[in-house]
């Protein structure tokens, strides 16, 4: 989850990095309204783009929906606390053009249709951080369980994905224990889940994400921010150890960024791991997948 501490940690981390350019660093301090533009992959499919509503038991989401002509592999994306937005349409975009149908949802819909902040709003500010942990309060494992079913259900209903292929699921930083939860709550599905800079995988509370490991059949790449290893260092052996135990394939690692790195229009934004992240997603994919 994205709290003010996390906040803190990233902000000074983002000064901190004397990489980044003067350029660089007055596009990212502007936030969700100045998304970067993402590489376009040399061998990049024509896709189509659509906003879609799925029904739930809770009411009906508002989605993204990005695919490329032919039926493939499907993967869900949850985003993480400021929603659905242009940055997350821009990495599903990219995602299809790189052969898969993608359908990227709100995960706030029950309060409000995407966008939920005004574009150009950022999480450091007070009244928009009020707003959006007001929003991620009303979710819950019981709502992240029906909600995957409920998504994936729709995903096989849709002639653009092949069934014969498993599906895939993202999230980035609440999206991370949801993508755990969507594993565990379709396991004959989901064969490859990716957590980036996830928050609360692993809690002392009995519904704990990682607690679900044994239910699931799904290969796991969990790409963990340096400050959040820092704040909680045990998080990443107790995954280890669960995955271990269960005999379930994950691939760990502290990337050397903060919290939040990867959505090109992040304050945190680092280019380098979130490039390097994108590819160890779409090795995982390419075998997990198949």
């Amino acid at each position: 989850m994205c709290d003010q501490d996390h906040y803190d940690d990233d902000l000074k981390a983002y000064k901190d990095r004397s990489a980044l350019s003067r350029r660089e660093f007055g596009a990212l301090s502007l936030g969700a309204g100045m998304a970067m533009v993402l590489p376009r992959d040399a061998n990049a499919q024509t896709v189509t783009e659509s906003d879609v509503k799925i029904a739930t038991p809770d009411g009906t989401c508002d989605a993204y929906w990005v695919h490329p002509a032919k039926p493939t592999a499907a993967v869900l994306v949850w985003p993480d606390i400021v929603g659905l937005r242009p940055a997350f349409r821009q990495m599903g975009k990219r995602l299809a053009e790189s052969g898969y149908a993608v359908l990227t949802v709100n995960p706030f819909y029950r309060q409000k249709p995407a966008p939920v902040v005004p574009d150009g709003a950022k999480f450091s500010d007070p009244d928009t951080r009020k707003v959006l942990i007001g929003f991620a309060g009303g979710l819950n494992a019981t709502t992240h369980n029906t909600d995957a079913k409920a998504f994936i259900a729709w995903l096989d209903a849709q002639p653009q994905v092949d069934k014969r292929r498993k599906i895939g699921t993202t999230g980035y930083c609440m999206g991370g224990p949801i993508v755990m939860r969507t594993a565990a709550a379709v396991p004959d599905r989901v064969g490859a889940g990716c957590s980036f800079h996830g928050g609360g995988l692993t809690t002392k509370n009995p519904d704990s994400p990682h607690l679900l490991i044994p239910q699931m059949n799904a290969a796991f790449l969990i790409a963990v921010a340096e400050n959040d290893d820092k704040r909680d260092p045990e998080s990443k052996h107790i995954l280890r150890q669960a995955f271990d135990a269960a005999k379930k394939q994950a691939e760990i690692e502290v990337y050397p960024a903060a919290h939040g790195w990867c959505p090109p229009d992040a304050e945190v934004y680092d280019r380098e791991q979130a490039e390097k992240a994108w590819s160890r997603m779409l090795a995982l994919f390419k075998t997990a997948l198949a």
